[in-house]
């Protein structure tokens, strides 16, 4: 789909997935939020719960645009996000071809390759060792803001500041930059890799 201008038009459907109680819709709202706000673009958020409100399956659905969004719900998403087992199950057949899987790797089990690319964190574990596991959500988005680029840095980290319980703004800015950096550091190592083959191969 073009604009009036004739460029191509920019659209990313990210689905993010867990349990309730694990901060997903909240990760959802960070992201639109941030999209929409900060960087002027257009996003739309839905979210669908399980049968229980904490510990039953849920999801946030962001769509984010260069231009209007028609339809608000995420069939095929670009970028699938899984903090739980079950949300991967459910949902994992539905990405698209050469997209994007990101997990937690201490909750996840998912398959060592895809069409696309696969980015495992271990998203939890880094929430444990800050000493707050209900942060595990925003060390995600950190993650998912360095290894995809779907909102800006600046945009984020004042989403992030600006949605969380006041009185947390620092802790949950950490978070969000160890899940960043932890991004960074594999898509560094990646590339370092990658640089290696072709050295080797020429």
């Amino acid at each position: 789909m073009k604009n009036r201008n004739g460029t191509e038009r920019k659209k990313r459907e990210i689905l993010i997935t867990g349990f309730g109680g694990q901060g997903i819709v909240l990760a959802g709202q960070v992201l639109g939020t941030a999209a929409s706000l900060k960087d002027r673009l257009h996003s739309t958020l839905t979210q669908s719960y399980g049968p229980e409100a904490r510990g039953g399956a849920c999801s946030a659905q962001v769509i984010i645009a260069d231009g209007p969004i028609h339809y608000p719900y995420v069939d095929n998403p670009d970028i699938l996000v899984c903090m739980s087992q079950t949300g991967y199950d459910k949902y994992y057949p539905f990405l698209k071809e050469n997209g994007v899987l990101i997990f937690d790797q201490d909750l996840v089990r998912a398959p060592e390759k895809v069409s696309g690319d696969l980015f495992p964190i271990p998203a939890t574990r880094i929430a444990e060792e800050l000493g707050r596991k209900m942060m595990a959500n925003i060390v995600m988005l950190g993650f998912v803001t360095a290894v995809t680029g779907a909102a800006s840095l600046d945009a984020m980290l004042a989403s992030v500041a600006d949605s969380v319980p006041k009185g947390t703004e620092e802790s949950n800015t950490a978070a969000f930059t160890k899940g960043f950096d932890f991004g960074q550091a594999l898509l560094k190592g990646r590339e370092r890799k990658a640089a290696g083959r072709k050295g080797a191969a020429s």
